[in-house]
C-alpha cells in the first residue's frame, strides 16, 4: 500500500514540493556558508555549537527514516530527501543566519585598519618639526608645513614637487618610492646662497584596495627634509683642529730634531753654535708647552662652559693685577699701558683665575700686535646694568674679512709675524669661550691704520651685593 502510494500521482506532487524546498533550502545553505566564511571564526563556532545541541535530534531522525525504510513504510529516494532536509535545517538556526552578512562585515571593518583621512595627514605634516610635504603619488605637492616654505620658497600646493626641489637625486628618489613602496634616503648639499647639507627622507603611505582589502599600493609620500648643516660643521671644525694641532706641534719637534741632529754632527764641537742652537731649542720647548697648556685649558673651559661660575670678583681688582703683571713686557717693547678705572669697585659674578686669563690674553694681543702705538689703554666703566672693559692699541689694526673669523682654533692673520710674537693661535679662542661661561660678550671694532679694540661686557651686581660683598670681606 506504501509502494503504490509512494508511486501515485499525490506521492509525486509531494516529492517535487520537497525537492523545491531543497532546492531553496540548498540557496540558503550557500548564503550561510558564504555568511560563515566572511564571518571568520566566530561564525564556524556557532554552527559547531547548532550542530553539537542537535545531535540528538540528528540521531533519532536519522533512526526513524532508517526503520521506515526497513519496514518499507517509506521508500529509500524520499528517506534520503527527507534526511537532507532534516540535517540542513540542523544547521540553520531560526533569525540568527540573516544576521551573518552584517555581523560579517563589521567584524571584517575592525579586522582592516582604517587609512587617515586626507586633512588628518595634513595636520600631521603641519605638526612635524622638520621642513615636511604631503605629496601623491604622482609627486603633486597636497600639504606643507612653515619650515617647508621657510626652506623651498617656490613650494605650493597643487604644484608638482619639481617646481620647488630641483636636486636630481631626491626627484628620483621619490619617483622609485612611488614605483615601489619603499622609503629611500637622500644626502645632498646646497652652494646659493649659503653652504648647506641636506638629507631627504621619502616614506611611502599605502591605503587601502577595493573592498576594503589593503594592499601596497602607494597612496601619498610623505617627504622630510632634515638640516644636517650643524653637524658637519662641527665635523669640519674637529677635523681642522686635529690637523691644525698637530701641525702646530710637527712645526716646533721638527726644529728640535734638526737642531739635534747638528749638534751630535757638524756642530759637535762648536761652542757658538751650540749656545745658538740650544737657545733657539729652549724657545721651541717652550712654545709646545705653551700650546699643549691652552690646548688643556680650551678643553677645561670647554667641560664646563653650562657652569656659570658663583664667586664675587672685583673687575678693579682683576684688571689693575693684569696690569702690573704685564707692565714688564710692556716697557720691553717700549708700550705705555695706561688703566682707566671706575670710580667705584665693579662687581661680577665669575671665576677669578678665568678673568684674569680673558684680560691677560687681550692685554698681551695689544702689546705684540699693537706696538707701533707705543700706547694700551684699559678702560673699566659701567654701562648700564654691565661692566664694561676695553682694551684698546694703536697699531696697524686688522682687515674687515678678519674680524669675524680671530676667535676662531688656530685662526692667524698673519701667520708668520704671529709665531715670531709666541702666540699660539687659541688666545682669542680661550677668550671667547670663556666669555661665553660668564654669560657676557666679546667686542672687536678695528680699522686699518687706526688700532683695534676689544671688548668684554659682563653683567655687573647689584649695589646690595656689593656691599654684602665688601662686608664680608671686613
Amino acid at each position: 500500500m506504501n509502494r503504490s502510494l509512494a508511486a501515485g500521482p499525490d506521492s509525486g506532487e509531494s516529492i517535487r514540493e520537497v525537492e523545491d524546498n531543497i532546492a531553496n533550502f540548498g540557496r540558503t545553505g550557500e548564503e550561510t556558508a558564504m555568511s560563515i566564511d566572511e564571518s571568520g571564526p566566530f561564525a564556524r563556532e556557532t554552527l559547531g555549537e547548532r550542530l553539537a545541541a542537535a545531535r540528538w535530534i540528528l540521531l533519532a531522525g536519522g533512526l526513524g527514516l532508517a526503520v521506515a525504510v526497513v519496514q518499507e513504510v517509506l521508500a529509500a529516494g524520499p528517506a534520503l530527501i527527507l534526511g537532507a532536509v532534516i540535517f540542513v535545517a540542523a544547521c540553520l538556526p531560526a533569525g540568527r543566519w540573516r544576521l551573518r552578512r552584517p555581523v560579517a562585515a563589521a567584524l571584517s571593518r575592525f579586522r582592516e585598519p582604517p587609512a587617515p583621512p586626507p586633512d588628518r595627514l595634513a595636520s600631521l605634516v603641519g605638526a612635524l618639526p622638520e621642513a615636511a610635504l604631503l605629496l601623491d603619488h604622482r609627486g603633486t605637492v597636497r600639504a606643507t608645513n612653515s619650515r617647508a616654505s621657510g626652506m623651498l620658497a617656490a613650494v605650493r600646493v597643487g604644484d608638482p614637487v619639481s617646481f620647488a626641489v630641483r636636486v636630481p637625486e631626491v626627484l628620483e628618489a621619490i619617483r622609485a618610492a612611488s614605483a615601489d613602496g619603499q622609503a629611500r634616503r637622500v644626502e645632498f648639499s646646497q652652494r646659493v646662497p649659503v653652504d648647506r647639507w641636506l638629507r631627504a627622507d621619502i616614506v611611502p603611505v599605502t591605503g587601502p584596495g577595493g573592498n576594503g582589502v589593503r594592499t601596497e599600493r602607494v597612496e601619498s609620500l610623505l617627504l622630510t627634509f632634515t638640516d644636517l648643516t650643524p653637524q658637519r660643521r662641527v665635523e669640519q671644525m674637529r677635523v681642522d683642529f686635529i690637523a691644525n694641532a698637530s701641525h702646530e706641534l710637527r712645526t716646533p719637534l721638527a726644529s728640535l730634531s734638526g737642531f739635534i741632529e747638528t749638534l751630535q754632527g757638524p756642530a759637535r764641537n762648536d761652542v757658538t753654535a751650540r749656545e745658538r742652537f740650544l737657545k733657539i731649542m729652549a724657545e721651541q720647548a717652550k712654545r709646545m708647552s705653551r700650546l699643549i697648556d691652552d690646548l688643556l685649558s680650551l678643553s677645561r673651559i670647554e667641560l664646563n662652559a653650562h657652569l656659570r661660575p658663583q664667586s664675587r670678583i672685583d673687575l678693579v681688582a682683576v684688571v689693575g693685577h693684569v696690569r702690573e703683571a704685564l707692565a714688564p713686557l710692556g716697557a720691553e717693547r717700549q708700550v705705555e699701558i695706561v688703566f682707566q678705572p671706575a670710580d667705584a669697585s665693579v662687581m661680577v659674578q665669575g671665576d677669578r683665575d678665568e678673568l684674569i686669563r680673558v684680560f691677560e690674553n687681550l692685554v698681551e694681543n695689544a702689546l705684540k700686535y699693537g706696538a707701533s702705538g707705543g700706547q694700551v689703554d684699559i678702560t673699566l666703566s659701567r654701562d648700564g646694568d654691565d661692566a664694561l672693559v676695553a682694551i684698546r692699541d694703536y697699531g696697524p689694526g686688522i682687515a674687515p674679512e678678519h674680524v669675524p673669523r680671530l676667535t676662531e682654533r688656530f685662526y692667524r692673520v698673519d701667520t708668520a709675524h704671529s709665531r715670531e710674537q709666541g702666540g699660539t693661535g687659541l688666545g682669542l679662542a680661550i677668550v671667547k669661550h670663556i666669555v661665553a661661561r660668564h654669560r657676557g660678550r666679546l667686542g672687536i671694532d678695528s680699522t686699518p691704520g687706526e688700532g683695534s679694540t676689544f671688548s668684554v661686557r659682563l653683567a655687573a651686581l647689584p649695589a646690595e651685593a656689593r656691599k654684602m660683598s665688601v662686608k664680608s670681606v671686613a
